[in-house]
């Protein structure tokens, strides 16, 4: 007997078919944007790349309920960045996952998963992890917590940018 994995039957042959139309299929994004548009927002603490390079070397603390998730936002105006994070949360694990956005007022369903929505042990270990900015718009770092029905997460964290150099030659003058 052949089995073939799909969600789609030939109801006339019984069979399972793989040539029904990609569109159909449901994809990877599915979770982080539906955990965007359903999910229960704990916090959202929006950021730009010039309050992120004004960070300092401490850590900052971001709760999420149980059941929940919170999202920090980050508005780059132009490519060519690199976010870097590291974390680690409190009493167990969390889920991460990167969403863009080319902006504010862009529709969900039009968002790019850039990181899949990931179980982190980062109660366990610190999590590191960075992403090189390719174009303008808003990256959205989320912590989801949505799979824990009881208990509520302390996330600590740190971001930092780093610009490009951009050699003009001015030292040769």
């Amino acid at each position: 007997m052949k089995i073939t994995l799909s969600p789609f039957r030939n109801t006339s042959t019984g069979e399972t078919t793989p040539d029904e139309p990609d569109e159909l299929m449901p994809t990877v994004q599915d979770a982080e944007i539906y955990l965007l548009k359903s999910g229960e927002l704990t916090l959202n603490v929006p950021l730009t790349i010039e309050e992120i390079t004004q960070f300092g070397d401490g850590s900052r603390e971001l709760f999420i309920k149980s059941s929940c998730y919170s999202v920090i936002p980050i508005a780059v105006k132009e490519a060519g960045p690199t976010i870097s994070w590291v974390f680690s949360s409190e009493p167990k694990s969390i889920s991460f996952s990167v969403v863009y956005k080319e902006s504010p007022d862009s529709l969900l369903e039009q968002a790019k998963v850039l990181i899949p929505l990931t179980r982190c042990n980062s109660h366990k270990e610190t999590i590191q992890g960075q992403l090189k900015v390719r174009n303008p718009g808003i990256y959205m770092l989320i912590f989801d917590n949505s799979f824990s029905r009881f208990i509520s997460k302390k996330v600590l964290y740190h971001l930092t940018i780093e610009k490009p150099i951009i050699y003009d030659g001015s030292d040769f003058l």
